[in-house]
């Protein structure tokens, strides 16, 4: 058996290509929209996929299941689990509990895991030709290192009320009925690892397995005691703010994301050319640098998309692909890293870019408005806005001071004062940066607070330090 794990930095997302060896079948898990590395991999390997499937509807990002379907052929495998109200809208064979998905002499059987969402399932692997007992998990959001997928996100971020608690008691049941049922040995391969919002404590290990989890993890001693309250109160206690976008994923990802098929080459653009377009409202301009650069001069009203490492996370906070259809034209140093940002942002369902340049030679530039924190006060600014999350904010934020995180922002203007200045922070200024271009190309007057938080902190220390000091 081949068992590989793809992981997205970005999206701190893993999938897995589970191969037999003797076949040359393989499957995919969980795979993202944009499909050229599960198909380089077959190649590699010599394998055919011949089956896909996902462990649940995804919030954080863009499916890639009937992509990769519509690419290689394979059969579409989905949940069927979950009640009417979370039943997939596009044609694939339904999984239930227990249902076995074969590759070779490999078995995938279903086990349906609900609580971070209805449908949710893992999958219990047995590699026949070495064994007839299983001895992996793919745990999709159920399990992390350390950890469980949240159970809030359908009210924080697909509109349900109260789900949460329902879902907290599913997933202490599915722990103590469907987990710790197995044995100690098996591997668990979770979908997340550290960084992603699906969890608030994920840990950055790739794997883990049962009776690690059983003995250390934060929840082991609830399931020991059987203690379901207390349970359910840790485990929806400091979760991270859900981004606004992932709504649009659900639904997207319930419905079933259109396939991209072939996509056509991104090409330079001259630059006289990307100056006509702006003037007439035509392309969104996207500027990929660093906030560092940014802040020495790029076009006004860009959207700062710092890439490609993290384009997908801070391209899903900046533009909203619902909401609007310009073309984005980015700066980017060269073709392949504009098209490695391209990639990220299909990720999140960004679709339409129309090519890039890499330079700013000829375009309109200015430098977006700073404010030092030793003027901040003197700013009369209309809000001071800290981006960060909820968790960071409460530990320590610039007084008066609201928060608002930076992916929330666009989606929450009617939380902002219609008029004046908003001075805008995070904790060292690339959240902000993001968060800030996107205010500003939506018409509102905005100074990023140099330093951020960061620089705040320091300058409020040596303020305090030098007002402290004996005379």
């Amino acid at each position: 058996m081949l068992l590989e794990r793809l992981y997205d930095d970005d999206l701190a997302q893993a999938s897995y290509f589970v191969g037999c060896q003797a076949t040359g079948e393989a499957v995919v898990v969980d795979p993202r929209r944009d499909v050229r590395e599960y198909l380089d991999l077959a190649r590699r390997h010599g394998m055919r996929i011949t089956a896909v499937t996902e462990t649940h509807i995804h919030a954080d990002y863009l499916s890639g299941t009937r992509e990769l379907g519509a690419a290689t052929g394979a059969h579409v495998y989905v949940s069927g689990e979950g009640g009417q109200d979370w039943q997939y809208a596009f044609d694939a064979t339904r999984l239930y509990d227990g249902d076995a998905l074969t590759v070779g002499n490999i078995t995938m059987q279903a086990r349906h895991t609900p609580g971070h969402t209805p449908e949710h399932l893992s999958f219990l692997i047995t590699d026949g030709a070495f064994s007839d007992e299983p001895g992996y998990l793919l745990s999709g959001d159920f399990v992390f290192a350390g950890d469980l997928g949240r159970p809030d996100l359908l009210d924080e971020a697909a509109g349900a009320e109260d789900t949460r608690f329902a879902g907290a008691r599913q997933i202490f049941a599915s722990l103590r009925d469907t987990f710790l049922a197995l044995p100690d040995h098996v591997q668990v391969y979770p979908g997340h690892g550290a960084g992603s919002a699906c969890g608030k404590a994920l840990g950055a290990l790739p794997a883990t397995t049962v009776g690690y989890e059983r003995r250390n993890a934060w929840w082991a001693p609830y399931l020991r005691d059987g203690d379901e309250q207390g349970f359910v109160d840790e485990l929806l206690c400091g979760q991270p703010d859900a981004h606004a976008y992932f709504a649009r994923m659900k639904r997207q990802n319930r419905e079933g994301p259109r396939i991209l098929g072939s996509l056509p080459a991104l090409t330079e653009l001259a630059n006289d050319e990307i100056v006509r377009a702006l003037e007439k409202d035509e392309l969104v301009f996207v500027d990929t640098r660093p906030h560092t650069e940014v802040h020495q001069g790029t076009v006004p009203g860009a959207l700062n998309i710092p890439g490609p490492a993290k384009a997908a996370s801070f391209g899903a906070w900046a533009y909203d692909p619902e909401a609007e259809s310009t073309p984005l034209v980015l700066l980017a140093p060269d073709g392949d890293t504009a098209r490695t940002v391209r990639d990220h942002l299909l990720r999140v369902g960004i679709d339409h870019v129309a090519g890039y340049t890499t330079g700013l030679d000829g375009l309109p530039t200015a430098r977006p408005a700073l404010v030092a924190p030793a003027d901040l006060e003197r700013s009369e600014a209309a809000l001071v806005l800290d981006v960060r999350n909820k968790t960071e904010h409460a530990a320590g934020h610039i007084p008066g001071s609201e928060q608002l995180s930076a992916g929330r922002v666009l989606w929450h203007l009617d939380e902002l004062p219609e008029g004046g200045t908003i001075v805008t922070y995070c904790q060292s200024g690339a959240r902000n940066s993001v968060a800030a271009g996107a205010l500003r190309r939506a018409g509102y007057d905005v100074v990023e607070l140099d330093g951020s938080y960061a620089g705040w902190s320091a300058w409020d220390e040596s303020r305090r330090g030098t007002r402290d000091a004996p005379a």
